[in-house]
């Protein structure tokens, strides 16, 4: 009643190859970045006529269709709601996570907003994996360090301190190392963000280990580059 079936039809039929061949090479793109929007208009009840749709376009051989559906896939499970996301996104989440950089990178833009849409629990187990997005197919991409770092000063919230320090804390203090200028800047301010949390927190027993560990690391560097870090860090706090 909300779609005239056939044209519900003929949208869901732009997945298939010989429509590739015949109509426009990119129509299973197109279908990818609309797909968002269908999905509004038919609500999430009707979830089920899209599904087997997104899981062929999420496995598509063509990068520029699973990276059309990366950068859209926390506006999908704002559409779908926590259970249908647990269900049938996380899935498509997890495999996006070990694609391509060019597929990564638009689940690394939105990673807050999706993350935070996840049940704690399910949210957690993400702490394992977020290390992973340090390392890139191409280490000169370090624009994708610093959408790291920019990210994890928003993500701080959804994590109490503990696993802040156990897992984030690591995290940046590599990025805090990086060749890059841009990107230990930005690590700077994810650095005082950490200890901004524990304090805020009342875990100062973790804030003062975070703070000694900085001294040790960055104040009594023997490389110049070291210790600059170290009164930028103060700079920003």
């Amino acid at each position: 009643d909300i779609i005239p079936q056939p044209l519900l039809d003929q949208y869901l039929s732009m997945t298939d190859p010989a429509r590739a061949q015949t109509v426009d090479t990119e129509i299973a793109k197109h279908c990818a970045y609309s797909l968002p929007g269908v999905a509004l208009t038919l609500g999430r009840q009707n979830w089920h006529c899209l599904k087997d749709t997104y899981e062929t376009l999420a496995s598509d051989v063509q990068w520029k269709v699973r990276r059309t559906l990366a950068f859209s896939i926390h506006e999908l499970a704002v559409i779908l709601g926590d259970q249908l996301t647990a269900a049938d996104l996380v899935p498509i989440f997890n495999g996006f996570l070990k694609d391509l950089d060019e597929v990564r990178i638009g689940v690394l833009k939105h990673l807050y907003d999706f993350l935070k849409l996840l049940h704690a629990d399910k949210r957690r187990e993400y702490l394992y994996q977020l290390q992973e997005f340090v390392v890139t197919d191409n280490s000169r991409n370090w624009r994708f360090r610093y959408e790291l770092a920019e990210q994890l000063i928003l993500i701080l919230e959804l994590y109490n301190p503990n696993d802040v320090y156990d897992y984030l804390r690591h995290i940046a203090l590599t990025l805090c190392s990086d060749k890059v200028s841009e990107v230990r800047w930005i690590s700077f301010k994810l650095v005082v963000a950490i200890l901004q949390k524990f304090f805020a927190n009342s875990a100062n027993a973790l804030g003062l280990n975070f703070i000694s560990e900085l001294v040790v690391r960055f104040r009594h560097c023997s490389k110049w580059v070291g210790r600059q870090a170290f009164a930028f860090i103060c700079q920003v706090g």
